[in-house]
């Protein structure tokens, strides 16, 4: 069964690259070749292949998540790098494949196979420590649900980035002396003495 592709890279010669590789592959079928982000929606919407080779800049990245989720494409990221943050970003909106460009073409089109075939291929490190984040992440808030109220561990998140109290109140569209009281709250509830000591704590629950 042929493996229907639309490749999108903002690098011209990088596209003509990978049309060929792929090109020579008798189980692939390239539908579309784009250079920018509302080509490859356009390209998504209309064919709906099985998987989307994807590399253009970050903010388009995104946008064009959304379609490939909505077309029923399976994702694999081909970058130059990702830092922590961009790791993350393409969990959150379902990457399942991801190839570093410093590493051989051939494992790209063995990660686009996997990918197809329903698995996952997540070659870089940052990206696995991302994920491990991820899950400390969500394990802490399990935890913290049952002492906490959801509006606490909001504040207790916020505080952990750094955010003073009044920076606070005007992001959760709330007055300051309602943020002081559920920050008294939180040195109550886990046991804590100080300011300090609750972005501490809640880095290390990677609360952020």
């Amino acid at each position: 069964m042929s493996i229907s592709l639309v490749l999108a890279d903002r690098h011209p010669g990088m596209l003509l690259g990978l049309e060929a590789r792929f090109a020579a592959e008798p189980d692939f079928t390239i539908l579309a070749s784009c250079q920018r982000a509302d080509d490859a929606i356009r390209a998504l919407q209309q064919h709906r292949p099985g998987v989307l080779v994807l590399d253009l800049p970050w903010s388009d990245n995104l946008a064009v998540f959304d379609a490939a989720e909505k077309s029923g494409t399976r994702v694999v990221l081909y970058p130059a790098a990702v830092d922590d943050e961009q790791a993350i970003e393409t969990l959150r909106y379902g990457v399942v494949g991801m190839v570093l460009k410093d590493m051989p073409l051939d494992l790209l089109v063995q990660c686009v196979r996997k990918v197809h075939a329903g698995g996952r291929w997540l070659e870089t490190q940052s990206t696995a420590l991302a994920l491990d984040r991820i899950v400390q992440r969500e394990k802490s808030v399990r935890e913290l649900a049952a002492i906490l109220t959801p509006r606490e561990i909001e504040v207790l998140r916020l505080v952990g980035s750094g955010l003073r109290n009044k920076e606070i109140a005007a992001k959760l569209h709330a007055g300051e002396p309602t943020i002081r009281n559920h920050v008294h709250n939180l040195y109550t509830k886990l046991q804590l003495t100080g300011r300090a000591e609750l972005i501490a704590y809640a880095r290390h629950r990677h609360i952020l």
